[in-house]
């Protein structure tokens, strides 16, 4: 979602609207405003009393007030992913709009507490706020809340990596669910807000996210990266969902018609399902998947789609081709009315048409930032918190001991681009110093830069036009530079601390943080072989026509910086003068002190965001320095990290006695860090991803969606990881004893055998010996986190049902159980497998494939060279291109092969292999088109018994079905 820009024009134009306007006939009682009436019949009535253009207004983003029924205006989409977002203070045409509200930890940092009844509480919390703020401005802090995001962490290289959950569809689903219950409340028929699910579906790259199509298989699709939404859709945690950016098999996201299908089914609710900003536009654009808008308008709320996101709060655009798409014969009133009630449907169950407002409707601004919601962001942001290592009782900490915090972390904290304003600020050298003496320094090195023409330094005397003018290295021409990691750099004004940024033209330091859509806050300094740095403008998206194909710092005759060079060749050269070197200074201050913590991690707006992947997990080069010089300079070295993704931090693993890992946790960091470095908490913390030694053990293309196949994830990964999923170590230790496996009743002891206190995460996998399919290393089936005393005991117990232990039967098309033994493994992390016991399961054996009947494409066991397209715009999914096999088919002599494709093409058949027996071919002449298909039938070598079927698909050509009769 990219809708912040312009925001401040939003709230302008929102204020020239009427938010609650008095009914034409406010004496007149109509029926949908009777609460006692069944939500249909609400619903019924109100459309029914709507003119078409005031229905056609309803499907946009910002729905219109209507004054004659005494309706008011209805925002959509408030974030709310941990905390009430896109907080910061806004000029609004004059009017300045307060939104300072709590932040909690990143998604992902909230997930690796393990813990659904504090994710329901924090939830909760958000649900009130956004009631707060609501309350004290309807326009721009609306109640459905686009929350929470559940697309899977299986790649850390992913740019909104820190707004997902896990790479694991269960937690990702279970966390979901009590997050999503949080924030509606818990009144049985009315909503304190309505949550959106985002994005569906199979999300996980930025680079041209809008013209990439994820190709995933049947089996992935339905045992991954569906399952996260079903889950809490089932449970009735979520109003709705926001179509994805990405095209699925070849179709926009945004016409997916599991919108209107599956996704609907999964609930027992009327669903509420929106676009992503400016998506609607896209199908006509960037994916030119439609000629006309009038058609992808269409097509988008024939897909099950109810509100468009798109040109802010012009609702025009949207009408017009709505408008046009009905006279054109390409939608019907019906299916607008039908959208128009969905739309409407969270209205009433938010009890705006109520007399009374509903039951929330007195929340008022007073709970944002409260105390107690700043006292439960401290303990989710402890609980958050992962030990990732501690040799030698390096943790916990004791008070009262000399301590350097060391590193870019120690005394700053940072959002993200879905985090509110911090309302306040504690940063980890101020949870420390409570405790105790404490130094620190920012281990960034000083610098300044000569320009080798002209022998000037660069400046920033005058911050609005950076210059290569200054005859000295003074203040106005220091920086202070952080490396970020893939190479990437901030450089911060010593004289005014701004940092160094393009804004569209001059260079100027304007802005305290790296921040904005554009983030222009971003270099790589270059390192030419001959004493001279070059800098090379690594602002998001520089190919775009913004900057055109220059995005070298190049120095103009009157010393000011611009971009004027598309290589390092034709750019300034830059003698870099080290003016301190921070990773010295930081080593010094660390010397002979009790303890060095050292605060290393990653800017969330720098190296990674959305609409940026990244190509790399490493620390930056500086911060890894740093680290091994506070290493040298203090053994008693304690690395914290605080970052949005996993990083390979391999030397901290060999080297250093105490790692722990946090997310960007909010304005409560420091406190809550300090609680656990210091022992008044004990991390409980479990990675929900896992973090990989280096990029060599991810797939080399970041859009290779199918984990199967490419063995992604602790599912289906051969690597040995630098931590595991589920990884976490504690202050006192668990013995697991006696498992049992009684029916569907899996049961384990676990005893605290430390000296204090703590909380363990119990994890319940398994792995299915025997399959006909490629099955999981092992897979999480459930998790409970125990609070247990010293020496106390706790019988866990977990449910474990047949339909727990399916699979997706790509022969059937079908959910299965096979009949099978299970190995059931509980323990502390994927890895760290504490008790093992067995479940023989009787169900049933997979037949044979009968390729007599029509089978799908689609539905082949493997691939290479393939790639899933869509049928039709409509629906459907067809294979373009590659091989397909057929695995174990009991052929019975059939002599006609029968292909159903479009384009042109072969389709040969082959026995066990791509190059295998012959035994027949089909050839597709041109059909016209890629949508128009034809039927073709060829004469087939007749086979029998069980064997696997090669389709070869010759180029052009798309496969639909195809039969061997």
């Amino acid at each position: 979602m990219r809708g912040r820009r312009g925001l401040a024009l939003l709230a302008a134009a929102l204020l020239t609207v009427p938010l609650t306007a008095t009914p034409a006939h406010a004496a007149e009682t109509f029926p949908f405003r009777d609460p006692h009436l069944p939500l249909q019949a609400r619903v019924d009535d109100l459309v029914g009393r709507l003119t078409l253009g005031e229905k056609l207004a309803m499907l946009h983003q910002y729905q219109p007030a209507i004054p004659r029924l005494g309706l008011g205006v209805f925002k959509t989409g408030t974030e709310a992913l941990h905390g009430v977002a896109w907080s910061n203070d806004h000029d609004a045409g004059g009017a300045k709009v307060d939104a300072t509200a709590t932040v909690f930890p990143q998604a992902v940092g909230l997930a690796s507490t393990w813990d659904p009844e504090l994710l329901r509480r924090v939830g909760s919390a958000v649900g009130d706020e956004a009631r707060g703020l609501h309350a004290q401005d309807p326009t721009v802090w609306g109640l459905n809340l686009w929350a929470p995001v559940v697309n899977l962490l299986r790649d850390p290289r992913w740019g909104r990596n820190e707004e997902g959950y896990s790479e694991d569809p269960l937690l990702s689903g279970a966390v979901a669910t009590a997050y999503g219950q949080g924030l509606q409340g818990n009144d049985p028929s009315r909503l304190k807000t309505a949550p959106t699910l985002k994005h569906y579906a199979a999300y996980n790259n930025e680079t041209k996210r809008d013209q990439t199509s994820s190709n995933v298989p049947q089996r992935v699709l339905n045992e991954y990266d569906r399952e996260p939404f079903r889950i809490p859709l089932e449970a009735g945690a979520a109003t709705g969902v926001m179509a994805s950016y990405n095209l699925i098999n070849g179709r926009p996201a945004t016409v997916d018609p599991d919108l209107a299908g599956l996704v609907r089914g999964w609930s027992d609710q009327r669903l509420f399902n929106v676009t992503d900003a400016w998506a609607p536009t896209n199908l006509t654009r960037s994916q030119a998947y439609f000629a006309t808008q009038a058609e992808a308008n269409a097509a988008v709320v024939k897909a099950g789609v109810d509100s468009f996101t798109v040109d802010d709060t012009d609702g025009e655009p949207t009408t017009t081709a709505l408008r046009q798409a009905l006279d054109q014969g390409l939608l019907t009133e019906k299916q607008v009315d039908t959208a128009v009630g969905d739309a409407l449907s969270i209205r009433f169950r938010l009890g705006e048409f109520d007399p009374d407002g509903g039951p929330y409707a007195k929340i008022s601004p007073s709970v944002v930032d409260s105390p107690a919601h700043r006292q439960l962001a401290r303990e989710a942001a402890a609980d958050a918190m992962v030990l990732l290592k501690n040799d030698s009782g390096a943790l916990p900490l004791k008070a009262g001991g000399s301590v350097a915090a060391v590193g870019p972390l120690a005394d700053d904290l940072y959002t993200d681009w879905y985090g509110g304003q911090l309302p306040y600020r504690v940063t980890a050298l101020d949870g420390i110093a409570a405790r105790g003496p404490a130094v620190s320094s920012e281990g960034a090195d000083r610098i300044a830069l000569k320009d080798v023409a002209t022998g000037r330094y660069v400046t920033a005397a005058d911050p609005q036009a950076v210059a290569a003018t200054a005859a000295t290295a003074d203040t106005a021409a220091q920086f202070d530079a952080v490396d970020w990691g893939d190479d990437v750099s901030t450089l911060r004004s010593v004289a005014n601390g701004k940092y160094l940024g393009y804004n569209w033209g001059p260079f100027v330091t304007s802005e305290s943080a790296p921040t904005g859509w554009y983030v222009q806050q971003q270099f790589k300094v270059e390192d030419q072989g001959d004493g001279t740095v070059v800098l090379h403008y690594a602002g998001y998206e520089t190919q775009e026509s913004w900057f055109g194909a220059n995005t070298y710092v190049t120095v103009g005759a009157d010393g000011k910086l611009g971009l004027g060079s598309p290589t390092a060749a034709g750019a300034a050269h830059f003698a870099k003068e080290i003016v301190t070197d921070g990773v010295a200074a930081a080593a010094a201050a660390a010397k002979g002190k009790q303890t060095a913590v050292v605060v290393v991690g990653t800017n969330p707006f720098v190296a990674g965001r959305e609409a940026h992947d990244r190509t790399g997990i490493s620390l930056g080069a500086r911060q890894q320095a740093l680290i091994e010089a506070v290493r040298a300079a203090n053994p008693h070295t304690v690395v914290v990290v605080q970052s949005s993704y996993p990083l390979a931090l391999t030397w901290a693993q060999r080297h250093v006695p105490g790692i722990v890992w946090t997310t960007h946790a909010g304005a409560e960091t420091g406190n809550a860090l300090a609680d656990v470095l210091y022992g008044d908490v004990d991390p409980a913390g479990k990675l929900t991803q896992t973090w990989p030694r280096s990029v060599a053990d991810l797939p080399a293309d970041l859009n290779r969606y199918d984990i199967i196949k490419t063995g992604q994830t602790y599912q289906y990964s051969s690597a040995s990881p630098l931590y595991p999923f589920g990884h976490g170590l504690s202050y006192t230790s668990f013995r697991y004893s006696g498992i049992e496996v009684v029916g569907n009743r899996v049961s384990v002891t676990v005893t605290n055998t430390g000296r204090r206190a703590g909380d363990e995460v119990v994890q319940l996998y398994t792995h299915q010996r025997t399959s006909r399919d490629v099955t999981a290393v092992k897979q999480l089936r459930g998790f409970q986190k125990v609070a247990l005393s010293p020496g106390q005991s706790r019988t866990v117990t977990f449910t474990l049902t047949p339909r727990d232990l399916a699979h997706w039967d790509v022969t059937r098309q079908k959910w299965v159980t096979e009949t099978a033994v299970h190995d059931v493994l509980i323990g502390s992390s994927s890895a760290d497998i504490r008790q093992r016991a067995s479940l023989r399961v009787r169900s049933e054996t997979i037949p044979a494939r009968e390729l007599s009947r029509t089978t799908r494409a689609e539905t082949f066991d493997d691939y290479a060279g393939a790639t899933l397209v869509d049928e039709t715009k409509a629906s459907g999914t067809a294979v373009s291109g590659g091989r397909l096999t057929f695995k174990d088919a009991a052929l019975r002599g059939g002599k006609t092969l029968t292909v159903r494709a479009s384009g042109s093409g072969t389709v040969e058949a082959r026995l066990g292999s791509p190059t295998g027996r012959l035994l027949g071919t089909a050839t597709v002449s041109d059909t016209g088109g890629i949508y128009s298909y034809s039927t073709v039938s060829a004469p087939l070598t007749p086979v029998t018994g069980r064997r696997d079927v090669v389709l070869v698909l010759g180029p052009g050509l798309r496969l639909a079905s195809f039969s061997i009769r």
